[in-house]
């Protein structure tokens, strides 16, 4: 397949496998715990689905690493992961 003069091909991302998304996972948890705690907040990008599932995956691990909710947000280039709404948790709403 030739290119236009002057591009380059875009490159070939291979996907993890899963020895590869468990390191990942337990490697990136310890970090985005400390980074929780000194600023409340971790952003990454996640321009793929396998990234957003892997970030996803670490937020549920620092969330039990932490005895607190975490929840994270993706928008296709980002996700963020922070702290969840504690309150909401501890008094839901009463029902009728």
């Amino acid at each position: 397949m030739t290119h236009p003069l002057g591009t380059q091909p875009a490159p070939r991302r291979t996907p993890l496998s899963a020895e590869e998304k468990t390191r990942a996972e337990a490697g990136f948890a310890p970090y985005v715990a400390q980074q929780l705690v000194a600023n409340g907040r971790f952003r990454v990008s996640a321009d793929t689905p396998e990234m957003v599932e892997l970030f996803q995956a670490v937020a549920r691990r620092v969330g039990d690493m932490l005895g607190r909710p975490v929840v994270s947000y993706a928008n296709g280039r980002y996700i963020v992961i922070t702290f969840g709404d504690e309150t909401a948790r501890q008094f839901p709403e009463p029902t009728c």
